[in-house]
């Protein structure tokens, strides 16, 4: 056993160190050099994508963020120039719509020269709180003059929709479903209006959007400044030809798409385009159902990733597939 330990395995591992020595001195100096064709790359294609037009259903809702806000103040106009001769309500008052408020008198020429006397009724324009109101007897106002405002007991909600949506509001719907944050459940607002104010600068208006507004119902509990989500239906769209919005050049009312030819190349089609909801667009003219289209617009970037398959990512305003 000593002259094993001795002798036998120290040559042993000296065999193993000198075979390990050999082998990285031939892998060193005198191993075959890989050849370039031997090496194995990921291989690309360049694919233009393309769309078959099938029909679909697209349903047109437009969401944007609102809050809630009391009504806006009625104002009351007179309805003569003249002076007031009897009031027949005091500030702070709850009126009714077309309640009397108060009579203006005018003095005035008859058509035969000789003096008279015109007196008009002035009626609340709308229901609610008298405010601003200081009317007095002998006080004279001219016609269309503010003589006081009313404060509706009533809230309304309202956002920004930014002006190019507008073109899926075409038709104007006249109401809008609205959830509260941390509120009631979903309800319907109505008297929907969308209304452009005018900015001195002339940028602010593009920055911000028209404003959409409707009137909350008076039987839900609502405060001045709670958030919400406000969601305009803009139609629906049943069994109708649709294709993406990348296809297409212009999303509203007309737009271009290139039509692939039996040969492969393309040309340029027009067509009339129906509802948008923002993935998906209605063709109503200018193709057939199977017809085939660039899903992308040559030279524009996808506006949705998730439209371009998994192996596939944009280069240079090309589709590339591996």
């Amino acid at each position: 056993m000593g002259v094993a330990r001795r002798w036998v395995f120290p040559i042993i591992w000296m065999v193993i160190f000198g075979v390990i020595a050999a082998a990285l001195v031939k892998f060193a100096f005198f191993g075959d050099a890989l050849q370039a064709e031997e090496l194995e790359y990921p291989t690309v294609a360049i694919e233009v994508q393309h769309y078959e037009v099938v029909t679909g259903t697209i349903t047109n809702d437009v969401e944007l963020n609102g809050s809630i806000s009391a009504a806006a103040g009625v104002p009351i106009p007179a309805t003569l120039t003249g002076e007031v001769r009897e009031v027949s309500v005091t500030a702070g008052q709850s009126v009714k719509k077309g309640q009397e408020i108060l009579k203006l008198r005018a003095e005035i020429i008859n058509p035969d020269g000789t003096q008279g006397t015109q007196w008009k009724i002035v009626e609340a324009p709308a229901t609610g709180k008298l405010t601003e109101f200081t009317a007095l007897l002998g006080s004279s106002f001219q016609v269309g003059s503010p003589i006081g405002t009313i404060s509706p007991p009533a809230y309304i909600v309202s956002g920004t929709v930014p002006s190019e949506q507008l073109y899926r509001l075409v038709d104007r719907p006249k109401e809008a479903s609205v959830a509260i944050n941390g509120g009631p459940a979903p309800f319907t607002c109505t008297g929907l209006s969308i209304s452009f104010s005018a900015s001195s600068d002339g940028g602010a208006e593009a920055a911000t959007g028209p404003t959409v507004s409707c009137t909350v119902p008076s039987d839900v509990v609502v405060f001045p400044g709670l958030t919400a989500t406000m969601t305009i239906a803009g139609g629906i769209a049943e069994g109708v030809m649709v294709v993406p919005v990348t296809a297409v050049e212009g999303t509203a009312i007309s737009g271009n798409v290139y039509f692939v030819l039996p040969d492969g190349t393309t040309e340029l089609r027009e067509v009339t385009l129906g509802l948008n909801d923002g993935v998906t667009v209605e063709v109503v003219t200018g193709l057939e159902v199977g017809d085939t289209i660039l899903q992308f617009v040559p030279g524009a970037e996808a506006s949705d990733e998730d439209a371009l398959p998994e192996n596939c990512f944009k280069e240079n305003d090309e589709v590339v597939c591996y």
